[in-house]
C-alpha cells in the first residue's frame, strides 16, 4: 500500500471512529435514566428497555417468570415461584385428596406393578386387580421403556369425570380398562397399631388437611387397645399446614402451654398456645425424627421437648422454620414467601442458617459424620436454651433429639448392596405375591399373615430368585445380611395383604433400630439436676 493509500485509510477509521462514538453518545450519555432502587424503578425500567429495544421479538411472560425466579432466589431457599402446574401440584400433596384412578404401585423392574387398589375408587370400580403390571396409559406405553415414575402419575391423574385408558397385563393376558377419574382419599397416617399391651405406634407422612381428623380417630382406636403410651414417628414427614400441627400440639399439652411462635420484620409476634382441651395430656410420649423431618413436624417436636412433655429420639431434624404465606395470581401461578420465622416455646428458632451448601446440607451431614455420631452434630452453643423442665438444649437450626440413633451401616455387605442395586427386594415380593395371590391379598390379621409367610420359605425362594441374576452370597455374607434381609422381604410382601402398610412397618420394626430405641426409651423426661 503507498503512502496515499495508508492516509485515506487512517483517515476513514478515524471518521468511521467518531462515527460510532456518536451512535455510541446518542444511546448513552443522551438517554440516561435514573437509576433509583426505590419502588423497583430500576427493574421496571430495564424490563421496558428489553420490551421496547431489543433486538429480537421476546416473550413476557417467560422473561417475567425469569426476573421473578431470580428475584427470589436472592432471598433464601424457600421462598419460590411456583407455575400453574407446580401450584396445582403442590396444593393437591396437601389437600387430602387428588383426582385420578385411585391406585398404588410400585416399579420394581421399568414397569408398574399395581400395590393396592384404593377401596371404593374408580380403579376397583373399572376392575383393577394388586399384581396387575400396567403397560400403557392411553395410547402410551410406560413399561419396558424406562418411563419416570412421576410422569406415569401424571399420565394416570386428571380432573374427575375425564376418562384415561389403562391397559394392564394380567397372568400374561393383555387388558384394558377404561376408567373414570374421581376423586381419591389420600391419607396422612401410614399407620396405627398396638406394638405392645401398653404402647401404640403411629406413623404420620405429612401435615395435610384430613391429618387431624384421621390421627384423631388413630388415637382413638388405639387408646380402646390399652395404649398408655404411644410412639409418634414423624420421620421424613417434610411438614405441611401450620393449624395441622397445632391441632397435634394441643392434644398433648395443657391449658397455656406454648407451642410455638412467629415474628418477622413486618409480621409481629404471634404465639400460640395449648386451650388444654386435649385427649392426650395424660399419655407417655416418644417422638421420633430424623433430618429429613421438616416444618411442621419440627414444630410439634419442638413444643414437645421445650415443654418436657415428650422424649424426642432419632437424628437432627432439617431445620425449616420459615412462615410461608402465599400469594397467587389469575393465571394459576403463585409465590410462596417467607414472611417469619418460627420459635420453640423455648425461643430456639427451627430455621437453620442460609449457608453456599445449603442445598446439599444432608451430604455434608454424612460427610463430616453427624449420622453416625452425635458428637457431630452441628448445634450453636453459643447461646444456651432451657426446657420448661431446666433442660438445656440448643439452637442452630433443626431439632436435636433427647436420644440420639445412628444410621447402621454395619449391614451393608457386598451382597445387600447387589440386591439393592438391582431392586431384587421389591421385585422378589412382586414375584411371590403374582404366585400367592389368592392366599395373601385376602389376610386382614397380622399373626395369620406372619403364619403363612413363615411357611412359605422365603429365605430359601430369594436365594434362588437373585441367583438368576448372577447374586451369589458366600456363607459368610448370607449369615450377616440374613437377620436384616429377611423383616424387609416379610414387610414388602405382607403390603400386598389387606393389612397393607400396617404390615410393612410391623414386620420392618424388627430391624429398625431408631424404633427399638423409642420402644425402650422412657416415657417422660425429668428436669436436669
Amino acid at each position: 500500500m503507498n503512502k496515499g493509500n495508508a492516509l485515506i485509510a487512517a483517515l476513514l477509521g478515524v471518521v468511521i471512529g467518531i462515527c460510532a462514538a456518536l451512535v455510541y453518545s446518542r444511546f448513552s450519555d443522551e438517554r440516561k435514566f435514573d437509576g433509583d432502587y426505590s419502588q423497583w424503578r430500576k427493574l421496571n425500567l430495564i424490563l421496558q428497555q428489553i420490551e421496547q429495544n431489543y433486538v429480537d421479538t421476546i416473550d413476557v411472560r417467560t422473561m417475567t417468570d425469569a426476573a421473578v425466579e431470580a428475584a427470589l432466589h436472592k432471598l433464601d431457599p424457600h421462598s419460590v415461584y411456583l407455575p400453574p402446574v407446580e401450584l396445582k401440584e403442590s396444593e393437591t400433596e396437601l389437600a387430602g385428596n387428588f383426582e385420578g384412578i385411585g391406585i398404588q404401585f410400585n416399579v420394581p423392574n421399568d414397569t408398574a406393578i399395581v400395590l393396592n387398589v384404593i377401596s371404593g375408587g374408580p380403579s376397583e370400580k373399572a376392575g383393577l386387580m394388586q399384581g396387575d403390571r400396567i403397560l400403557k396409559v392411553d395410547d402410551k406405553t410406560i413399561a419396558g421403556v424406562k418411563t419416570p415414575q412421576d410422569s406415569m402419575v401424571r399420565l394416570m391423574k386428571g380432573p374427575a369425570g375425564t376418562k384415561v385408558s389403562v391397559t394392564v397385563s394380567r397372568d400374561g393376558t393383555e387388558i384394558p380398562f377404561e376408567i373414570e377419574r374421581g376423586k381419591i382419599p389420600v391419607n396422612s397416617v401410614d399407620a396405627a397399631f398396638m406394638v405392645n399391651d401398653t404402647t401404640g405406634y403411629i406413623r404420620l407422612s405429612k401435615f395435610s388437611r384430613t391429618t387431624y381428623t384421621e390421627f384423631h380417630r388413630a388415637a382413638e382406636k388405639l387408646l380402646s387397645e390399652g395404649m398408655n403410651r404411644l410412639i409418634f414417628d414423624l420421620r421424613d414427614n417434610t411438614g405441611g399446614y401450620l393449624d395441622q400441627a397445632l391441632l397435634l400440639s394441643n392434644e398433648f399439652l395443657n391449658k397455656g402451654d406454648l407451642i410455638v411462635y412467629m415474628e418477622g420484620l413486618h409480621r409481629p409476634k404471634e404465639e400460640f398456645k395449648a386451650d388444654g382441651q386435649g385427649s392426650l395430656q395424660d399419655i407417655g410420649l416418644t417422638v421420633i425424627i430424623n433430618e429429613s423431618s421438616a416444618s411442621s413436624s419440627e414444630i410439634f417436636s419442638g413444643a414437645m421437648q421445650d415443654n418436657d412433655r415428650g422424649v424426642i429420639v432419632g437424628r437432627r431434624s432439617f431445620g425449616k422454620g420459615l412462615v410461608q404465606e402465599p400469594i397467587n395470581f389469575t393465571d394459576g401461578s403463585g409465590v410462596r414467601l417467607t414472611v417469619a420465622r418460627f420459635h420453640t416455646p423455648s425461643g430456639r428458632c427451627i430455621q437453620k442458617p442460609y449457608s453456599a451448601d445449603y442445598d446439599y446440607d444432608i451430604f455434608e451431614r454424612y460427610a463430616h459424620g453427624e449420622m453416625t455420631d452425635a458428637d457431630s452434630m452441628k448445634v450453636d452453643t453459643s447461646v444456651v436454651y432451657h426446657t420448661r423442665a431446666g433442660r438445656k438444649v440448643y439452637g442452630g437450626g433443626g431439632i436435636v433429639p433427647d436420644i440420639f440413633v445412628p444410621i447402621d451401616t454395619t449391614r451393608a455387605t457386598g451382597f445387600y448392596i447387589q440386591c439393592n442395586k438391582k431392586a431384587e427386594q421389591m421385585r422378589f415380593a412382586s414375584w411371590i405375591f403374582d404366585r400367592y395371590r389368592d392366599t395373601i391379598s385376602g389376610i386382614e390379621d397380622f399373626d395369620e399373615l406372619k403364619n403363612v409367610l413363615d411357611g412359605m420359605s422365603l429365605d430359601r425362594k430369594f436365594l434362588s430368585f437373585v441367583s438368576r441374576d448372577g447374586i451369589v452370597p458366600s456363607d459368610s455374607e448370607w449369615k450377616k445380611t440374613e437377620p436384616y434381609i429377611m423383616p424387609q422381604l416379610y414387610a414388602l410382601v405382607g403390603r400386598f395383604s389387606k393389612l397393607e402398610d400396617e404390615a410393612f412397618y410391623r414386620f420392618y420394626m424388627e430391624i429398625d433400630d431408631t424404633i427399638l430405641a423409642a420402644v425402650n426409651s422412657p416415657g417422660e423426661v425429668t428436669a436436669e439436676e
